[in-house]
This record gives C-alpha cells, sequence and structure tokens, in this order.
C-alpha cells in the first residue's frame, strides 16, 4: 500500500476476478431487465459506493429495491423500500451457486424478475446456472481491487467536473468489468463496425452513435495480465494517437487502438491523483484536438466556480 493505493497483481487474484466479473453479470442484467433504457446503455450499470459496487436504486411492485455487493463485509445485500433485507455471504461458490442464491433471495422478497441467464461480452460463455467452473473469492484481493475503484472513483468524478457539454456518469460496466467516464462532442458518429462477443450489434451502435472521449480503469486479462488506466476516442481522427502526453509510462497502444497507463505507475507515483489527472487530461486533449471538439463551448474553468460560489458551501 502507498498514499492509500493498494497493489494489484493480476496473477495473484485472477481467479478471483474471474468469479466476481460473472457474479457481477447476474447483478447487472437484473439492473438491465429492470431499469427504462437510457442512451447509450447507461441504465446497465453499476456504481461505487461506500462498500463496493451497487445497483442503486430500481422499480419492482410495489416500491423499489437495490442490490449491493459489500466487499467490506463480504456480502450481497438486497433491499427494498418496504423494509426488507436478504443477504448472501461473499465467499468461494460456484457461479451456478450463486445465481440460484440471489434468484431465491429475490422470490422470497416476491420481486419477480428473469434475465438472460449468459454472460455478456465474453467468447465461450457458460451458462450462468451450469457454471461450476468459476469458484473462487480472495476477500483481501477483492477488498484491495474495491479500494482502488474508489481512488479512481475519486479522480474521475474531478475529472468530469471540468466538462459541461454531454458527460456519462462515473460508472461501472459489469461487461467489462471497468470503471468509466465518457465526453460527447456533440455531433454524430459514423456507424460503429466493431463486434463484441454476446452483444447485439445494435447495441453497441447505439453505444457508439455520438462522438466520443472516453477514459476509465480496467484490472487486466491473461492477453494483457496487468492492470491499468485506458482513454480512446471514437471516430479516432488521424494524429490522435501521436498526441503529447503525461506521465511517464502512458503510452499509445496501436494494436488496442488507445492510450493505457499501466496501475502500477500511478499506485508508485509520489502523487498518484495528479499522475492519473494528467493521463486523463491529455488523452482528452489528444481527442478533442484532433477530432476538432469545440473546446471553447464544452469545457469551464472550475477556479472561476470556486471563487464565485465557494461561499455558499
Amino acid at each position: 500500500m502507498q498514499n492509500n493505493w493498494p497493489v494489484l497483481d493480476y496473477s495473484s487474484w485472477k481467479d478471483t476476478l474471474a468469479t466476481v466479473h460473472l457474479w457481477t453479470q447476474i447483478v447487472g442484467k437484473i439492473r438491465l431487465r429492470t431499469m427504462p433504457w437510457l442512451n447509450h446503455s447507461w441504465h446497465v450499470t453499476l456504481y461505487v459506493t461506500p462498500f463496493g459496487l451497487g445497483t442503486g436504486s430500481m422499480p419492482y411492485d410495489p416500491g423499489i429495491f437495490g442490490i449491493g455487493f459489500d466487499f467490506v463485509h463480504h456480502r450481497l445485500e438486497i433491499t427494498t423500500s418496504k423494509g426488507e433485507r436478504e443477504t448472501i455471504e461473499l465467499r468461494p461458490m460456484t457461479v451456478a451457486d450463486f445465481y440460484n442464491e440471489v434468484f431465491k433471495k429475490l422470490k422470497q422478497l416476491k420481486i419477480d424478475v428473469t434475465i438472460h441467464a449468459a454472460p455478456s461480452e465474453m467468447e465461450n460463455a457458460i451458462p450462468f446456472s451450469e457454471d461450476r467452473v468459476h469458484q473462487s473469492y480472495n476477500p483481501e484481493q477483492m477488498q484491495a481491487f474495491w479500494q482502488a475503484l474508489v481512488n479512481v472513483h475519486t479522480v474521475l468524478t474531478r475529472f468530469r467536473t471540468r466538462f459541461t457539454g454531454k458527460c456519462s456518469p462515473v460508472h461501472f460496466f459489469w461487461g467489462g468489468f471497468d470503471l468509466a467516464v465518457t465526453r460527447f462532442s456533440g455531433r454524430d458518429a459514423p456507424l460503429y463496425q466493431g463486434s463484441t462477443p454476446n452483444m447485439p450489434d445494435k447495441v453497441m451502435q447505439e453505444s457508439y452513435s455520438k462522438e466520443v472521449s472516453s477514459c476509465g480503469f480496467w484490472p487486466g486479462n491473461d492477453q494483457y495480465p496487468h492492470a491499468a488506466f485506458y482513454a480512446y476516442a471514437y471516430p479516432a481522427a488521424p494524429g490522435f494517437g501521436e498526441q503529447p502526453l503525461k506521465p511517464e509510462g502512458a503510452f499509445y497502444s496501436a494494436e488496442m487502438g488507445e492510450y493505457l497507463l499501466p496501475y502500477a505507475i500511478v499506485q508508485q507515483s509520489a502523487d498518484p491523483e495528479a499522475a492519473l489527472m494528467d493521463f486523463f487530461q491529455t488523452t482528452y486533449e489528444a481527442a478533442a484536438n484532433t477530432g476538432k471538439w469545440d473546446r471553447v463551448a464544452l469545457e469551464c474553468d472550475l477556479s472561476s466556480f470556486e471563487t464565485e460560489f465557494g461561499c455558499y458551501r
């Protein structure tokens, strides 16, 4: 631990990561099914909470309910506006057992919801009810990753305030298991031509229907076994990957089509927040400058707001 930023070693917690990723997909799909559609699939996301990751409020008859992963006390909590609560201990268990437990608890709370019970954005996906392969849970490793999410969430929230145009919330996409925020130029984008495993093309096309500059945090995978920060633009204008960049150690990956900054560089920095803010800002400028965004109309000077409105705190 340095400056409250934990060490994250992908190889030591990848089994827990794989299992919890699938658990979050089950919970995320419940949110997907119960919430009204919001542009760019913003209605499906989870959010960083003081204890872990949560859905926020979701409608059901006769009120609202929420589901939260508590990575401090290691339990899943389902609560309702009727004052009811059900919990599941987070422990080593198969995805199939977790799936069955969640829907058993929902039934006890008289919450009627069904989901497409197979993972999204994954190749060779095993249906949740049949997955007895993934069953790892290390409390200390999961809590460390959550603490990293807390730190990144704070920086992304501050970064978001500098932009007055359309901007997403700071939210957690359970499909890719990443925390992200996205800025929009206000212009339409060309039809998205990419594809994602177990994801309808129309969903991806709507998600990228507008020009964006997006950045976030991702724990890595077997192909890139390191936690990292990323930033990309869609569409990427000529010269996007050749722009000045901070901090030292950040780079553009032509293979992935995005800028990357290894988490370890930030974690070991004398000022992790400043280093990470530099990365988010310079990669946004790469997108906005090469894409000819109207930066005067889309950005704000925070110091003037502090001076004028600070007295109302």
